[in-house]
C-alpha cells in the first residue's frame, strides 16, 4: 500500500510502498477514506518534535473509513462498517481512565506518533476506541470530527464551560479555532473571534462569531475586548500555542472568568500571578476529548448544529501531501484532507 512515511528531521516525509498492517488481536484494519491534514504533523517534520515511535512511521492521526478485517476477539465490528477512529486511544486501566478522564490517559496511544497513522491506504487499530459512523454524515467529511471537532468540543464543553449568554473570546481561527467558535456560538455563547488573516475572519463571522477583530490592526487586542464586553469576556480561548497570545488572552478575561488554553507551546508565558488570585481567574489546559464526547458530537453533527462540509476547502490525493502542507502554512485552507 502507499503511505507517508517520516523518517525523522533528517530523512523527512516520503510517500512510499509498504506492507499492509497486520490485524492483531483486539484490533481493526481499516480502509481510510480520508486523513485530515493537522498543524501538529508539521511539529515533527519541520520543527524537531520528536514523535515517541521512532521514525520511520506512518504520520496522520484525523481519519474516517470502512473496516476491512477485523481480529481474534472483535465482536463489534464487521467487515463493510464505516468507523470514525480518534486521534487518541486509551489503556482503560490508569487512574485518569477510571475516574472519566481518558483524554490525559498515562498510557495513551496517538495515531501518527505512538503507532502508525493514517496517512496511508489502511491503518490498523485498536477496535475498543473505534466509533461507527451514522450513514447520513458523509464519510470523508467525517475524518475531521476525529480530532478538529473533537479537541475543542472538550474544550468549550469540560474545560472552558461555555454556557448560553457567555462572553467568548477565542484566539486563532485556523482548524481547530473555527470549530471553537462554532462549538461555543452553539452553547449559546456570543463569540468574538481574533486572528490576523482576513480570510478567516471572514470564515469565523460564516461559523457563528458575532463580532472578530483583526489583531494586527488594533493596538491591543484585550483594550478591544474590554470596550465590547464592558470590562472583559467571560471566557478567553486560546487556539494557537504562542506565549504572547495565550498572555493576551488572559488580559482578556473579566474578574472571576476563565482562560481556557488549548494551543500547545514548549516555551514559558508571563502572567501577573496577583491577578489570578485577586480576580480569582481560572487557568485551565484541555487535551483531546473523552471517548464518551464523541457521541454527542456525532448527534450535533447529524442534527445540523454544526457544520462539517464547508471546513473542508482543500481536499488533495496522498501523493499531493506535501502541498497540503504548503496550504496550511500559506494560510488559504480552512481544513484540509488528504484522500488516499
Amino acid at each position: 500500500m502507499k503511505a507517508a512515511v517520516f523518517h525523522g528531521s533528517d530523512g523527512g516525509l516520503r510517500i512510499e510502498d509498504v506492507p499492509v498492517p497486520e490485524v492483531g488481536a483486539g484490533e481493526i484494519l481499516v480502509k481510510v477514506a480520508a486523513c485530515g491534514v493537522c498543524h501538529t504533523d508539521l511539529h515533527y517534520i519541520e520543527h524537531g518534535v520528536p514523535t515517541f515511535k521512532k521514525p520511520p512511521i506512518v504520520l496522520g492521526h484525523e481519519a474516517s473509513g470502512v473496516v476491512e478485517a477485523v481480529g481474534a476477539g472483535v465482536e463489534r465490528f464487521k467487515r463493510g462498517q464505516r468507523v470514525l477512529i480518534p486521534a487518541v486511544l486509551t489503556c482503560g486501566r490508569c487512574d485518569f481512565c477510571r475516574m472519566g478522564r481518558e483524554n490525559i490517559c498515562a498510557h495513551m496511544t496517538m495515531l501518527g506518533n505512538h503507532i502508525d497513522g493514517a496517512y496511508a491506504e489502511y491503518v490498523a487499530v485498536p477496535a475498543k476506541d473505534v466509533l461507527e459512523l451514522p450513514e447520513s454524515i458523509p464519510l470523508q467529511e467525517a475524518s475531521i470530527i476525529a480530532d478538529a471537532m473533537s479537541t475543542p468540543y472538550h474544550a468549550v464543553k469540560n474545560r472552558a464551560q461555555v454556557k448560553p449568554g457567555d462572553t467568548v473570546v477565542v484566539f486563532g481561527c485556523g482548524g481547530v479555532g473555527i470549530n471553537a467558535v462554532q462549538l461555543a456560538a452553539a452553547a449559546g455563547g456570543c463569540v468574538i473571534a481574533v486572528d490576523v488573516n482576513d480570510r478567516k475572519l471572514a470564515w469565523a463571522k460564516e461559523f457563528g462569531a458575532a463580532t472578530t477583530i483583526h489583531a494586527a490592526q488594533v493596538e491591543r487586542v484585550s483594550k478591544e475586548v474590554k470596550k465590547l464586553t464592558g470590562g472583559g469576556a467571560d471566557i478567553a480561548m486560546e487556539v494557537i500555542g504562542n506565549p504572547r497570545t495565550i498572555e493576551e488572552a488572559f488580559e482578556c478575561v473579566r474578574v472571576g472568568g476563565r482562560l481556557c488554553v488549548v494551543g500547545y507551546t514548549h516555551e514559558a508565558i508571563s502572567v501577573v500571578a496577583g491577578k489570578i488570585m485577586f480576580k480569582e481567574i481560572e487557568v485551565v489546559g484541555s487535551l483531546g476529548c473523552r471517548p464518551l464526547d464523541y457521541r454527542p458530537l456525532i448527534r450535533m453533527v447529524e442534527q445540523g448544529k454544526v457544520e462539517l462540509k464547508r471546513q473542508i476547502t482543500h481536499r488533495f490525493p496522498l501523493g499531493e501531501l506535501s502541498r497540503a502542507f504548503e496550504v496550511m502554512k500559506e494560510g488559504t485552507s480552512l481544513r484540509s484532507i488528504v484522500v488516499p
